[in-house]
């Protein structure tokens, strides 16, 4: 697709889904306006994850992130896109009680924020609701592998799908494409299932740490960047170190302060007209 005709409407779940086999798919997450509209021209989907919690909030995990954090970035990030088909994730216990329970959430999501998808994680156990939710109108992204709501239950943020437990997260894959979910997440697994995977279900794949056989790929926007420190997986490609760069800066802004250098008087006003 040429950056031309990306640009002259605003991409959907069905412009995604009919990606799969074809031109790679590009994701990155964003939280802010401004950062919107930064990735908006090169990502064909962008995601207000809910790994906004520990990038912007400072929290240990996902699981902290609620209903109201995920409609307030996902409004700002809404004002800064154009063409990118904009995914919002449903926090930590949002959709996991019931089918009808998803709905709401989701339903409240795409009203507030104008998202055009949801994103759910879990496996076979949230195919039912995957269906109940693409019955009623609303395009699901499905995420399986590594789901970090549930870091807690698999004791951290460890590689899943290795030996025999790469049968158990194929099914679970399928089973989100067979309920109707336009494209599935696939987070830090061995590159071979990923490959797999891929080439066995019919909707796009999206890789984080998921190899390079995927129909796309994400990642954290602000780990990509070099905004995030406070660990760097072993998936993530740093391609800036902002942070450093914000560093020296607000080290040069400090020591110009403190010596009387800014302001200077082209950064002054006179009393004049």
């Amino acid at each position: 697709m040429s950056a031309t005709s990306r640009k002259s409407r605003k991409l959907t779940p069905m412009d995604i889904q009919g990606r799969k086999s074809g031109d790679k798919i590009v994701c990155l997450t964003a939280y802010t306006t401004p950062m919107a509209r930064l990735v908006d021209e090169a990502c064909d989907l962008v995601l207000v994850g809910d790994s906004v919690g520990m990038v912007l909030h400072g929290l240990p995990s996902t699981v902290g992130v609620t209903m109201e954090m995920m409609i307030l970035h996902g409004q700002a990030v809404a004002r800064g896109l154009d063409h990118a088909c904009m995914v919002v994730d449903m926090p930590f216990g949002s959709c996991e009680e019931s089918p009808e329970m998803a709905f709401r959430n989701a339903a409240r999501l795409m009203t507030e924020t104008g998202a055009q998808a949801v994103k759910l994680e879990g496996g076979r156990h949230m195919a039912d609701t995957v269906r109940f939710l693409v019955d009623r109108g609303i395009p699901v992204v499905g995420h399986v592998g590594l789901t970090p709501q549930a870091v807690n239950a698999l004791g951290g943020y460890k590689v899943q799908g290795r030996g025999a437990d790469g049968d158990r997260v194929a099914a679970d894959a399928a089973a989100l494409a067979d309920a109707g979910a336009f494209a599935v997440v696939l987070e830090k697994l061995p590159a071979e299932l990923g490959a797999r995977i891929t080439a066995e279900i019919p909707v796009p794949t999206i890789g984080i740490g998921a190899g390079p056989d995927c129909d796309g790929q994400v990642l954290v926007v602000d780990d990509m960047l070099g905004l995030f420190s406070d660990f760097q997986p072993k998936f993530v490609r740093r391609y800036a170190e902002l942070g450093q760069d914000v560093a020296r800066a607000v080290a040069a802004y400090a020591a110009d302060v403190r010596q009387g250098v800014f302001p200077g008087p082209e950064h002054s006003f006179g009393t004049g007209a």
